[in-house]
């Protein structure tokens, strides 16, 4: 069984900075894309930041200059660091990561995590 548990989601005034982790755990032969998609309340959800295993980077325009985003391969970890957050980054925040399984056929298959709560209020 492989799972993404995500981390760091809470309560932020404009301004702040929270940092979202996500872990990827269970039989993994290997990880392609990571990345975090977030859902806004009768939104459809969107992709705020992906990674590559070998580092490549793209993200929401929306975000650019305030998020970053990393991996740590070695954990099969994702971080999503966010700074000067507004009330429109407030979504619950999804990890993503494509996943290639141990004992499969070497396909490889999206994977989600339950997602975490990010609310910007004052």
């Amino acid at each position: 069984q492989v799972q993404l548990v995500e981390s760091g989601g809470g309560l932020v005034q404009p301004g702040g900075s929270l940092r979202l982790s996500c872990a990827a755990s269970g039989s993994i032969s290997s990880i392609n894309a990571m990345g975090w998609y977030r859902q806004a309340p009768g939104k459809q959800r969107d992709l705020v930041a992906r990674i590559t295993s070998s580092g490549r980077t793209n993200s929401a325009d929306s975000v650019k200059g305030r998020f970053t985003i990393s991996r740590d391969n070695a954990k099969n970890t994702v971080y999503l660091q966010m700074n000067s957050l507004k009330p429109e980054d407030t979504a619950v925040y999804y990890c993503h990561a494509e996943i290639v399984p141990d004992g499969g056929r070497g396909y490889r298959i999206d994977y989600w995590g339950r997602g975490t709560q990010v609310t910007v209020s004052s």
